[in-house]
């Protein structure tokens, strides 16, 4: 025995060292205290309805009908006593006679005189035999057979009738203004001053241009016998247009 111990003995693993324990959790001194405040003050701000309702009877539970409108009561009969209902009805009465109709018969003879319906036109294109509605097709003169086909719509005669009324205010405005520049003619005693006072122009000048020097040697004395010479020449065409004609006109300008 004692050799078996020492075998098992030598056979032990070694033993462990000790560890040294933890250390305890703090729990604070104050832990009861907040726990109490923190029952106390709990929802605190909820303030939305009665805290406290009392609870309905159980006798006052909801009845059949209950809720229903009532009707007010009944008044009482005069004396106890009860009207009893004509026998004879009243003048106004209309009795109400009900015929007996013959539906059949009816029918028949609404359809013996009654006008038998057209037939409904249509037109066949394909050999096949498609058919369709002939009078929106197009193909039937529809749109000629109106009342008001061909007639000028009143908005186009209302137009046409602005645009003459425009043209004729145009051209009365045009006459007022040909009237007002128009030319008008001249008198013989008008005539016959503006005939002697261009002769009497015409000697003027003509007495200086006879006047002038024969020999032309600077270029003043050519220039100032070109002016004369001009100047007669439009005189004498001024002279011969009037003595020309009788009737003359003159613009307002």
């Amino acid at each position: 025995m004692a050799t078996q111990s020492a075998q098992k003995g030598a056979s032990d693993p070694p033993p462990r060292p000790e560890q040294p324990g933890k250390p305890a959790r703090y729990i604070s001194k104050y832990r009861e205290f907040v726990k109490h405040e923190a029952v106390k003050n709990k929802s605190q701000w909820k303030t939305m309805g009665p805290a406290k309702v009392a609870v309905p009877s159980p006798n006052d539970f909801l009845q059949k009908h209950s809720k229903e409108p009532k009707l007010a009561p009944k008044k009482k009969e005069e004396d106890g006593k009860k009207l009893l209902p004509l026998s004879v009805p009243q003048r106004t009465y209309r009795p109400v006679i009900r015929i007996k109709k013959n539906f059949i018969i009816k029918n028949a003879v609404a359809v013996i005189r009654g006008v038998p319906k057209k037939p409904r036109p249509f037109c066949v294109d394909t050999r096949q035999g498609d058919k369709y509605p002939l009078e929106p097709s197009g193909l039937v003169p529809k749109y000629i057979n109106k009342k008001n086909y061909g007639v000028t719509p009143k908005y186009v005669t209302q137009r046409n009738e602005e645009i003459k009324r425009e043209e004729e205010e145009y051209e009365a405005s045009v006459l007022e203004q040909l009237k007002k520049k128009a030319m008008k003619i001249l008198s013989d005693e008008e005539r016959t001053n503006i005939l002697k006072a261009l002769k009497k122009n015409w000697e003027e000048i003509n007495h200086a241009y006879q006047g002038l020097p024969v020999l032309t040697d600077t270029r003043y004395k050519k220039i100032h016998k070109e002016e004369l010479e001009l100047k007669l020449k439009q005189l004498e065409h001024d002279i011969a247009a009037i003595e020309k004609h009788k009737n003359i006109y003159i613009a307002d300008v």
